[in-house]
């Protein structure tokens, strides 16, 4: 009777040259390469599908050990196809086998260790400089300390909430930004096979159950804002002071622009026949391109600062090639005895201030402040004569805040020589 199993000698093999496969029962296969290699394959079929997995090559792996392995594969797969408890088919088999021996290899990455790796494969892609800044510092502050040190796949519900616990109350903006960092962070160790399971810093359908919405635990704290019947007598105290920093606050004021929008506005922004600011997708908030319709005491600004014009940016710093940083005009409030504001407060001073002393409508206003407003409203707007009346909102703005302004006049800048 032919044999089944065990097919193959020692000399069979030696002298098998021709390309293809020399069976030898059971599954297992000698493999010879075109270019002459060999190697062992395991041959099985499982819910309708022929499937394959490499045991070794020749050279490593001898018949006796190859056999030996058929075998154990075999076993496996019977205990599979009985339907045995953990039983799994030889490669579903050795795929987890291979994930364990990763995740066991991972117990040296530590969580310190995947956020420095998410935050350099990610830093390129934050164009705000202060956000970049604020991931390594806010997770050096509350979390390395709690489980920096610790395998990545050891981090837990129990751990995240040691971590965001102490300040969910206290800050809770800053607590809701940790808990999203640790979240991605965790996320990206997952993708990348240092830890499997759930992600134990998901906020919906799991720590919200856990924690309370910051909405319940403080109120918002809003950015400290000038009352809007006081803007033009603090306009008139402004324009006494000295140098670039206090034209760029005047300028943010009268725009209603962001800290970072102005600090970074350059001249080929500047459109000064159409008395237009366009700002580029690149350095808003929401990552759209936004028009600024400039008013007359706006465009007084760019015009002076164009005359003493050096370099691209409009507000220049004292280093050759850099803007203005972005706590100048927070300084020259400090210089004001005003360090009660904020510079991005005046804002809501035009937001309050447009929708209790103009008829204009919410939407005009709210897209003059660059906020996102429906699509719905905003495709009805963009038909329509939006962008004029944002002008003529800005110029009754400007009017608000200096009334005794008049034409022609323009107030010295008086740029320190240190500056220039």
């Amino acid at each position: 009777m032919a044999r089944t199993i065990g097919k193959l000698t020692a000399l069979g093999i030696s002298q098998a040259k021709r390309r293809g496969y020399y069976g030898d029962g059971g599954g297992l296969f000698l493999q010879v390469s075109p270019g002459g290699s060999k190697s062992w394959v395991f041959r099985y079929k499982v819910d309708g599908r022929l499937r394959e997995m490499g045991l070794g090559p020749l050279h490593t792996i001898g018949l006796g050990k190859a056999r030996q392995k058929a075998l154990e594969y075999r076993q496996g797969l019977l205990a599979y196809r009985h339907g045995e408890e953990g039983a799994e088919h030889p490669l579903a088999a050795r795929r987890a086998g291979r994930m364990k021996e990763k995740l066991a290899a991972a117990t040296a990455m530590t969580f310190q260790e995947c956020a420095e790796r998410y935050i350099a494969a990610h830093q390129a892609g934050w164009k705000n400089p202060k956000h970049a800044a604020q991931w390594p510092a806010t997770l050096g502050t509350y979390v390395y300390p709690v489980f920096g040190s610790l395998s990545v796949q050891a981090v837990d519900v129990g751990l995240v909430l040691k971590a965001i616990e102490p300040i969910w109350i206290t800050k809770p903006e800053t607590a809701g930004r940790v808990r999203g960092r640790i979240e991605s962070v965790l996320d990206w160790a997952t993708s990348r096979g240092y830890r499997q399971g759930e992600n134990p810093a998901r906020w919906r359908g799991h720590l919200e159950n856990l924690l309370p919405k910051k909405s319940k635990v403080r109120r918002v704290e809003h950015h400290a804002a000038l009352p809007y019947p006081e803007i033009a007598s603090f306009l008139a105290g402004l324009r006494e002071q000295e140098g670039i920093a206090g034209r760029a606050l005047e300028f943010a004021i009268l725009t209603a622009a962001r800290t970072g929008e102005v600090i970074g506005a350059r001249w080929e922004e500047i459109n000064f026949a159409e008395r237009l600011w366009t700002i580029p997708a690149d350095r808003m908030k929401a990552g759209k391109e936004h028009r600024v319709p400039l008013s007359d005491a706006a465009l007084a600004i760019v015009d002076e600062l164009a005359k003493v014009r050096e370099g691209e940016f409009v507000f220049p710093g004292g280093r050759a090639g850099r803007p203005i940083s972005n706590m100048a005009m927070n300084m020259t409030l400090r210089r004001m005895w005003r360090g009660d504001l904020t510079v991005h407060g005046f804002r809501s001073s035009f937001r309050d201030w447009a929708a209790e002393r103009t008829n204009f409508p919410a939407e005009v206003a709210e897209m003059a402040l660059a906020h996102a407003v429906s699509d719905k409203v905003e495709a009805a707007y963009r038909r329509g004569d939006l962008f004029q009346k944002r002008r003529q909102l800005a110029a009754a703005w400007a009017k608000f805040c200096a009334p005794p302004l008049v034409a022609g006049h323009v107030v010295p800048i008086r740029i320190p020589a240190a500056a220039k």
